[in-house]
């Protein structure tokens, strides 16, 4: 698969790009920091979050705190939302930074990002994901970066229109349903990576499928 991935990317005009558990293997880091934003309700309610949000791939947490809150006997309120979401990017931001490179990726986008646009779409809040590249240092190889609120299809829309570029030209390298839906919505290739959490998924994609980007 990762022959035929190198083979698909070499020949796109655009990649587009999700980041957690693509990039990053960063899925479960934000999964324990869910159960702990939630467990001083109770652990019933943690474990019903984590496992959501583990179902629920590629949603930012402004769509899933709210949600969450809902859940708790707390009164949901702006405040209390802004609250979460920023003790939320405490927990994750640095946890993200150091967590495993899927591994290959930085051999790989360093063969391929001279040569075509890598636009990167992310749940993640943009501040939050530009913080996050520059401290990686990979920021340079990507052409744009969005994270939340922009919704991932619709950038996806944008972008191809904007930069004249037919859907056919594009893929999307992705991990989520949400990734998925936003590819296909816009008739763009998808690439799935597969993972614990996306089986329901792969069946979808067939032999559009990697573990990650080592051709080994």
């Amino acid at each position: 698969m990762q022959i035929l991935l190198e083979k698909l990317v070499s020949q796109a005009e655009i990649v587009f790009w999700d980041f957690d558990g693509v990039i990053k293997d960063s899925v479960e880091v934000k999964s324990i920091a869910f159960e702990e934003l939630f467990s001083e309700y109770n652990q019933d309610l943690a474990d019903r979050v984590r496992d959501h949000h583990e179902r629920n791939g590629g949603l930012s947490r402004f769509e899933k705190i709210p949600l969450y809150l809902s859940w708790s006997s707390e009164v949901v309120t702006d405040n209390k939302i802004q609250e979460l979401c920023n003790r939320f990017s405490l927990l994750v931001k640095q946890a993200v930074i150091d967590s495993p490179w899927i591994h290959g990726f930085l051999e790989f986008i360093e063969r391929h990002y001279k040569d075509k646009k890598h636009i990167l779409v992310t749940a993640t809040p943009t501040k939050e994901i530009e913080e996050i590249l520059q401290s990686l240092n990979i920021r340079h190889f990507f052409f744009k970066v969005y994270g939340a609120p922009d919704a991932k299809g619709g950038i996806i829309n944008q972008t191809l229109r904007e930069m004249k570029i037919s859907p056919k030209h594009a893929i999307m390298l992705g991990d989520s349903v949400s990734d998925f839906k936003a590819a296909k919505d816009n008739n763009v290739l998808f690439f799935l990576r597969s993972t614990r959490l996306n089986k329901n998924l792969q069946s979808a994609c067939k032999e559009y499928i990697f573990k990650d980007f080592a051709n080994e």
